[in-house]
């Protein structure tokens, strides 16, 4: 594989080490950024996050990393909340989001244990992301909110009611799992992203 300009989001509100070790582990060396030009200019995006909604949306506006991620080019991979603050509006913090999804993020009934944390089977798995992955696969997740299956969903999951598990529109990727901690599998999807 040609080497790559990868370039992870640093906004404060990242698990930005652990998708960094991910990719080493990958043969891939990322740099970790918030400036507007080295963002612009790489060629594959990682957007993760970690947290509160209206928190991490208020970082992302004092760096004016709101107005930037949306004019984006390249692929851009969303994970955990850098999925949920893609959508149009989260009920977290009754925070407006990024809008690249025209879907909402909603809280999970307290029907079961809230957050939702550990391993959880993905399917109805669709897109360049998930090539080569099987049905089925485990996935490991940690989040007190979800996007509902829509028409952008490329996986899906249940934990009390079944819910995207991924999306895609045009170049904007997203992973409500966290890819840097589902073993071979997040691998194997970290470098199909990385093959885009």
């Amino acid at each position: 594989m040609e080497k790559q300009n990868i370039v992870i989001i640093d906004y404060e509100a990242g698990n930005v080490q652990s998708v960094k070790y991910a990719l080493e582990r990958l043969g891939v060396n990322a740099e970790i950024s918030n400036c507007e030009k080295t963002i612009r200019q790489a060629d594959k995006v990682i957007f993760p996050g970690v947290g509160e909604a209206a928190w991490a949306m208020k970082k992302l506006k004092e760096t004016g990393l709101d107005q930037l991620i949306p004019q984006l080019k390249q692929p851009v991979l969303g994970i955990c909340l850098g999925m949920q603050l893609m959508c149009a509006h989260s009920e977290e913090g009754n925070t407006k989001g990024l809008g690249l999804f025209p879907v909402n993020t909603l809280k999970f009934p307290a029907e079961d244990k809230v957050p939702h944390m550990g391993w959880n089977q993905i399917r109805q798995l669709k897109g360049k992301l998930f090539e080569g992955i099987e049905t089925e696969s485990y996935a490991y997740f940690v989040h007190s909110y979800y996007v509902p299956l829509n028409e952008y969903a490329t996986a899906e999951t249940h934990y009390i009611k079944s819910f995207s598990a991924s999306l895609q529109k045009d170049n904007f990727y997203a992973c409500q799992f966290h890819p840097e901690k589902s073993g071979d599998i997040g691998q194997a999807i970290l470098n199909n992203f990385i093959k885009l």
